[in-house]
């Protein structure tokens, strides 16, 4: 049976890293674009009601979304770099599109165990009539770590699809640099999502989160191409 073999080792990593990930970013996408506006007008019963009953159920594919999105990814990217070799990995725009989308998508899963998650515990704990902690503050965190996690998602998508779909000339020599200095404004947003003001800046509507995110991704493609060729 081929499914068996190495490639189909790698093409089930595939599928699980795909099936994880679309009910990962699905639900990130829903919690940002839909539910966030809908809270801000339904009435508090009902706002309630639903952290009560919808919220814990929703959370738990969005968190093991991106557990499983994670653990496939560094499956795939251990079995290319065991196919090929490591020496091999270094040489082309696979990687580093490969590497710039893992880093935000590593920091992504952080968010949401870390930060996210722990802080959704004291909002559902809150509207079952516990006291786990400042809710207020807790959301205020959790709020701009789900945004920040939705604006790494727009460029993370697009690198994830042009490492094998997009292949651009580089100087093997540009790699790296480029790849640091792409590394060090993604630091910084996650450092502003983790430990900064619990403010969304730009980030708080809709648009604003897309457009920044469309921003990012526009900045860091300049930053490769520009410094790779």
């Amino acid at each position: 049976m081929e499914i068996l073999s190495w490639g189909g080792a790698e093409i089930f990593g595939r599928w699980v890293h795909y099936f994880a990930g679309v009910a990962w970013i699905g639900m990130l996408w829903f919690f940002n674009f839909v539910q966030g506006g809908w809270f801000k007008t339904t009435d508090a019963d009902t706002k309630n009601n639903a952290v009560k009953e919808m919220v814990p159920n929703a959370l738990w594919w969005f968190r093991f979304g991106a557990l499983w999105t994670w653990i496939s990814g560094m499956y795939l990217l251990w079995h290319r770099a065991d196919y090929l070799g490591m020496a091999n990995l270094g040489n082309s725009s696979w990687t580093v599109w490969i590497l710039l989308g893992s880093l935000m998508g590593t920091f992504m899963f952080l968010n949401v165990w870390l930060i996210i998650w722990p802080a959704q515990k004291i909002i559902i704990g809150k509207a079952n009539g516990q006291d786990l902690g400042d809710a207020a503050a807790a959301a205020a965190r959790a709020g701009v770590a789900s945004r920040t996690n939705t604006l790494f998602s727009i460029p993370l998508l697009f690198m994830m699809g042009a490492a094998s779909h997009f292949t651009i000339s580089v100087r093997e020599t540009g790699i790296w640099p480029a790849f640091l200095v792409c590394a060090a404004l993604i630091v910084l947003i996650e450092i502003n999502a983790a430990f900064g003001p619990k403010k969304m800046g730009p980030m708080a509507s809709v648009k604003g989160v897309v457009t920044s995110g469309c921003v990012l991704l526009l900045v860091q493609y300049l930053i490769v191409d520009l410094m790779c060729k």
